[in-house]
């Protein structure tokens, strides 16, 4: 085989998500080539395993960036649910798969301990106890408070929804016209609004009566949402303060839904190393589109033994 049947082999897997069935179709009424599972099998293993010095690059790439979003979602690997977990930026991604969710896995991926940026995420508890800094996705907490205004026909999810999608108005308007800030003086009147509505809403949603039994009672839906847009006003708000930073998590989330969609067409992973190697090819190639590569090209490039480098800082 040569580097262009390899590298077309892989860009069918990896980037159109075609199953190995299809994939040995495609060749077949195209080409005229019979190839079977285990030479495609061999073909990705061979690409991943060229890959593994890129994707160190890319990672160390991540963990040194500004601003990176994080998300994770779970994955069939071999039958069992594991996670897939990814940090990304507008340059670059980076999959990592964990059996585990939370803190474990975070700290055995290795970004967060070493990270110093902004990490914009869902909320998910196991990533508060890095000393970064954290911002919380806005488009998360708009569908909790339509939840909440739906649920309760109280009047300030609606005028928090509004306050924060007027924020990200004046933001949006401040950095076209080149500006780097809010003033001064809007950053305080938000930040008043801001704090007047979620006292409004504890107001309206006292804590519970104590059950006389031993922990903390169980605050339910609606006040867990107040405690936490108290409680996590900065991170809410990480991005009037910091124009860089997103309003939602939408970054990670598309580079998750391209995982998931291979998910879907081919029902899970039969094994946890088949897994890793897409990760790592798709990791390489979501980066390279990223940066406006070809897809098909930079495959190439890796079976020349000479993989197109990712640029790794803005």
């Amino acid at each position: 085989m040569g580097r262009g049947v390899k590298a077309l082999a892989v860009y069918l897997q990896t980037y159109q998500h075609l199953p190995f069935e299809r994939t040995q179709e495609y060749f077949r009424d195209v080409h005229q080539l019979n190839l079977s599972e285990g030479t495609l099998v061999t073909v990705q293993a061979s690409c991943a395993e060229r890959l593994v010095p890129v994707e160190q690059a890319i990672r160390s790439g991540v963990t040194e960036a500004a601003v990176v979003n994080f998300d994770e979602t779970g994955l069939r690997v071999d039958r069992k649910t594991h996670w897939l977990h990814v940090a990304c930026t507008a340059l670059l991604t980076y999959y990592a798969i964990q059996p585990k969710r939370g803190r474990p896995a975070m700290d055995a991926i290795g970004i967060l301990p070493a990270f110093q940026g902004i990490a914009v995420h869902d909320a998910l508890g196991g990533y508060f106890p890095y000393p970064c800094s954290h911002s919380l996705c806005n488009a998360h907490l708009l569908r909790d408070l339509t939840a909440v205004s739906e649920l309760t026909r109280q009047r300030w999810p609606a005028r928090l929804t509004d306050l924060l999608l007027n924020i990200k108005q004046a933001v949006e308007r401040a950095s076209a016209k080149g500006r780097t800030h809010l003033t001064a003086r809007r950053l305080k009147d938000f930040t008043a609004q801001y704090d007047q509505l979620v006292k409004s809403g504890l107001r309206a949603n006292p804590p519970p009566k104590p059950t006389g039994r031993v922990g903390r009672p169980n605050q339910g839906p609606i006040r867990s949402v107040l405690l936490r847009l108290q409680k996590r006003a900065s991170a809410v708000l990480a991005f009037m303060h910091d124009f860089r930073v997103p309003f939602d998590n939408n970054r990670a989330e598309q580079d998750v839904r391209m995982i998931k969609v291979k998910q879907k067409v081919s029902g899970g992973f039969r094994s946890l190393a088949g897994a890793e190697q897409f990760c790592r090819i798709r990791g390489y190639l979501s980066t390279m589109r990223k940066q406006g590569h070809n897809a098909l090209a930079v495959l190439t490039s890796v079976f020349t033994g000479q993989p197109t480098q990712p640029q790794l800082t803005a």
